[in-house]
């Protein structure tokens, strides 16, 4: 009997899994970026925590609360985490499957079928105890391509978690330039108005002088107004932006309003950027490694649904004891034993396992074009942020001239208005000029910013290695 037992076990562990071993796909490695312009971006190495890049404190501990504290973040590692637990559950799976058992019952046969025994006679006890274990024969793979199908899961999971810390920090940074851009317009129409107030003051002057007319003055009076129509929108903008970033922090959506309300002038963006090499763009992206991830957990599922065309060995063993009072519960001939080998085999049924494996191979095939897609977006992705930011740039650069040169225009026109050389009309027009001017500068910061915060996006891979109870982390590959 020893000698039958350590046949399985010998099979089991030369056994070899059937269906496909996963290899990694080829991938499209471009030796360089093509919007990589040099005198803009540089192959260093990429900043994961761009954000320290601005030099903002607050923003800083944003980023930080928010890779602590942020909800959906607490969601996607609660889903790490089960992905996680599954895993350990299918290793069960490698190992036997021990439990323990035991009972008592009491039993009363009728008088048919003890006839002439007396009813007291004819009850019964019964004691018993065991431990049992049961062991699927692993001699095709199938719970190693199980298993194998989890662990990719779960590092697809883990992946997962890192492309969600990336859109949420991002989005933080994101959010936060547009407000500070938000505040930059708000201060530029307020400085326009006051301007216009005092224009506005200079020609009812001239008017109960004798040297205005009423005319100029309601056209003043309504170019003041419509910029300070402007304000209640740019506030309700403020607003919106100040509950956003406080909820993707972890707070109530009013918790943040009294120090993000006070207003402070946009981060400097940097004059240079590095992006990296391009083949290491694609071993960073997380939501590459999570497609590459699932891809070999459907790979391995291939292997599981083919072992179904393979007879399932299954060794079934007990011992315990069984008496029928307490007393010989234990004694030397109440012992009991079963081993058993079970073999399950669908040979009458491969249709249906066959429809399986065709299935299973279907959705190979998707992950694989999921994969490859996903390339391929990450690479447009990079390469279209990487002339956006330049263009924003570029833009900047005009609408700094054209402010200035407005701002110029708007202090020449007054004067020449206040000596008589010119009407009030051209005033009016060089002011909203102004106007207009600067609040397309502070528009274009904005873009500019949230330009880079794109490329940053595009570029960063999530992060791991982070201080435990300061943000939430998972853990490494080897899972």
């Amino acid at each position: 009997m020893r000698n039958l037992l350590l046949i399985p076990v010998l099979l089991t562990l030369t056994a070899c899994a059937v269906g496909p071993d996963y290899r990694t796909p080829e991938s499209p490695a471009p030796e360089a970026l093509v919007r990589a312009d040099e005198a803009l971006y540089s192959a260093d190495p990429v900043e994961a925590e761009f954000w320290r890049r601005f030099e903002d404190p607050l923003l800083t501990q944003l980023v930080e609360d928010a890779l602590a504290a942020n909800h959906d973040l607490r969601i996607g590692l609660a889903r790490y985490d089960r992905s996680r637990a599954l895993l350990r559950e299918s290793r069960r799976d490698l190992a036997p499957t021990v439990t323990a058992e035991g009972g008592v019952a009491n039993q009363r046969l009728s008088a048919d079928q003890m006839p002439g025994v007396s009813r007291a006679d004819r009850d019964s006890d019964s004691f018993d105890a065991g431990v049992s274990a049961f062991w699927e024969l692993d001699f095709f793979g199938r719970v190693r391509r199980s298993v194998e199908a989890q662990r990719a899961d779960a590092e697809a999971s883990a992946a997962d978690l890192r492309a969600l810390q990336v859109v949420v920090v991002a989005e933080l940074v994101d959010t936060y330039f547009r407000l500070r851009g938000l505040q930059e317009q708000l201060r530029v129409a307020q400085a326009n108005a006051d301007n216009q107030r005092e224009s506005l003051a200079l020609v009812d002057a001239r008017l109960e002088a004798g040297r205005g007319t009423e005319f100029d003055s309601v056209r003043a009076r309504a170019q003041l107004e419509s910029t300070l129509s402007r304000l209640p929108a740019l506030e309700g903008e403020i607003a919106a932006a100040t509950h956003r970033i406080a909820v993707l922090a972890g707070e109530e959506p009013g918790g943040l309003v009294a120090v993000l309300e006070e207003p402070a002038a946009p981060p400097a963006l940097p004059t240079r950027v590095a992006t990296g090499l391009p083949g290491e763009l694609l071993r960073r992206r997380p939501d590459i490694a999570a497609a590459e991830r699932r891809l070999e957990a459907a790979s391995a599922r291939i292997g599981v649904a083919t072992a179904d065309l393979y007879p399932r060995f299954t060794l079934t063993g007990l011992l315990g004891t069984q008496a029928a009072s307490t007393g010989d519960l234990f004694a030397r001939d109440s012992e009991t034993r079963l081993i058993a080998l079970g073999i399950d085999w669908s040979f009458l049924d491969t249709g249906r396992v066959r429809a399986r494996m065709a299935a299973a191979d279907a959705d190979a095939d998707a992950d694989l074009a999921r994969y490859e897609q996903t390339v391929l977006v990450a690479l447009e992705e990079t390469e279209t942020a990487l002339a956006r930011y330049a263009q924003a740039l570029r833009e900047r650069e005009h609408l700094v001239d054209a402010a200035e040169a407005s701002a110029e225009a708007a202090r020449q026109a007054r004067v020449r208005f206040e000596v008589g050389v010119i009407d009030f009309l051209e005033v009016i027009d060089a002011e909203r000029s102004r106007l207009e001017a600067e609040d397309s500068l502070a528009r274009s910061h904005t873009r500019s910013a949230t330009a880079l915060v794109g490329l940053y996006k595009a570029l960063v891979g999530g992060w791991d290695d982070v201080p435990e109870g300061r943000r939430m982390s998972v853990e490494s590959a080897s899972l």
